[in-house]
């Protein structure tokens, strides 16, 4: 893999790409396959940790569901409201790369705390840090994507790299099985592999990604397509003078992001289903208990869903950039209702975990990238980190809140009535936002109606009668 500068001045007498004639773009930006090889590498050693996870705090500390539910919870939470940090600072400094790189160093730095901690107390803060490193990085991430490419290709753009994404969330739980069947002390194991492969990723990403403020396409020209959806969005939020040297990016203009009615009503739906969406960790057991799955079995349970998400994230994104991002983004959330119900509802059949992790893969590949291609369309270029934070925060936190009222419930009430519960609150949130997110009412061209209605006053109207010919 190699990053050329493309803006140098060809060669005395050489030819141009323009002179040569067309040139047909690439599918995807160089920056975007970066980063997707940065998080496939990262996601290996994430997934190696959250496979284990629910498993070694509940079966190995003890840990009761509320108590999972309030730790997941605030392992979600922490890294909404860092991502909001995060995605505003990348625009103030300009420099998408920095950030990003601070965020993925901070969690590498703390994959091998884990061997050091045994506790619940330890075992919280480590992780809480784990994921202000994932908060710090990803808005910024998803806007070097953006940025990189045209916005009629933002939904295959964040479709390849989720998918790349995703390649590493299949490995991960994969290789933490494996160690853990080969190794006495499995779960010490698994925290140490997954801190060396952490410091790869981080140096993959500062060799291979260009920095923040260079959004230069390859050969596509896919650059002027994506400024001048820029200077559209910009012209709409009106938040950025239009001179040569952008002005500084202030916190009034972040917030006043809000203001654009698209990117509002994005930001409102994604909360309300967010509000709904149980997390996967939630998932999996209910699934390991309605389908008694051995203990040994319970870290490839992520392999579904992220083997349906791996083959679905690309034609899904290529979908919605076809037919249209709310159909998709709505269908994802049908598919996700129609997995609750099944864990309710279904009988015990042999095929129903791989039934449940398919449709769980499928709600991923229809939502993880389309939400964050529905918002680069709504924001500027100078803006974008702090647009997509706004609405990844208010989504973070949203399931915070899920996996905190979750776990309540299912303390209070069992497994069935919650999971019932969050399947109605679902169904509820799904229409409110099929409605929000419908499309604007085309104008009506047809001629205004004669404001003197009275044929008598009106010449034109009443016209003199014709004496029939004798």
């Amino acid at each position: 893999m190699y990053l050329a500068d493309r803006s140098a001045p060809a060669p005395g007498g050489a030819k141009t790409a323009a002179d040569r004639g067309p040139v047909r773009a690439p599918a995807v930006a160089s920056t975007v396959l970066a980063l997707g090889t940065v998080s496939m590498i990262t996601d290996i050693s994430s997934e190696m940790v959250t496979a284990v996870l629910p498993l070694y705090l509940i079966a190995g500390l003890g840990l009761s569901p509320l108590g999972f539910g309030a730790l997941d919870g605030v392992y979600n939470g922490v890294s909404a409201l860092v991502q909001l940090t995060g995605g505003h600072l990348a625009d103030r400094v300009r420099n998408h790369k920095l950030i990003a790189g601070i965020g993925y160093g901070l969690s590498a730095l703390c994959k091998p705390l884990l061997l050091f901690a045994h506790s619940l107390g330890p075992i919280s803060v480590i992780l809480t840090l784990e994921r202000t490193g994932k908060g710090l990085r990803t808005a910024p991430r998803d806007a070097l994507i953006s940025l990189s490419t045209p916005p009629e290709l933002q939904g295959r753009a964040f479709g390849v790299h989720r998918a790349m994404d995703t390649t590493g969330a299949l490995l991960g739980p994969l290789a933490a099985f494996f160690i853990l069947s080969l190794t006495v002390d499995g779960y010490d194991a698994v925290f140490g592999v997954s801190a060396c492969v952490a410091v790869l990723g981080v140096v993959v990403l500062m060799l291979f990604v260009p920095a923040g403020g260079d959004t230069r396409p390859g050969p596509s020209g896919g650059a002027t397509a994506t400024a001048t959806a820029t200077a559209t969005a910009t012209a709409e939020a009106a938040a950025v003078p239009g001179a040569d040297r952008p002005a500084p990016v202030r916190l009034r203009d972040a917030l006043g992001l809000l203001r654009l009615p698209r990117l509002r009503n994005l930001a409102v739906c994604a909360v309300l289903l967010g509000l709904t969406t149980v997390s996967d960790a939630f998932v999996y057991l209910l699934l390991q208990r309605r389908t008694g799955i051995g203990d040994q079995w319970f870290p490839l349970m992520p392999l579904g869903t992220a083997a349906v998400f791996l083959l679905l994230a690309v034609p899904a994104g290529a979908l919605a950039d076809r037919i249209g991002r709310r159909t998709v983004f709505l269908t994802g959330h049908a598919l996700l209702l129609a997995g609750y119900g099944l864990l309710l509802w279904a009988p015990a059949w042999p095929a129903l975990p791989y039934l449940v992790l398919a449709l769980h893969g499928m709600f991923y590949a229809a939502t993880d990238g389309v939400l964050p291609a529905a918002v680069a369309a709504t924001v500027p270029g100078e803006l974008r980190a702090t647009g997509m934070a706004l609405v990844g925060t208010g989504q973070a936190l949203a399931r915070f809140g899920c996996s905190l009222a979750f776990g309540a419930a299912w303390t209070l009430w069992g497994t069935g009535p919650a999971l019932a519960a969050a399947a109605v609150g679902l169904l509820c949130c799904a229409a409110v936002a099929g409605f929000v997110l419908r499309p604007a009412a085309p104008q009506d061209t047809r001629p205004e109606p004669n404001p003197n209605p009275n044929p008598k006053s009106n010449p034109k109207s009443n016209p003199k009668p014709v004496r029939p010919p004798r």
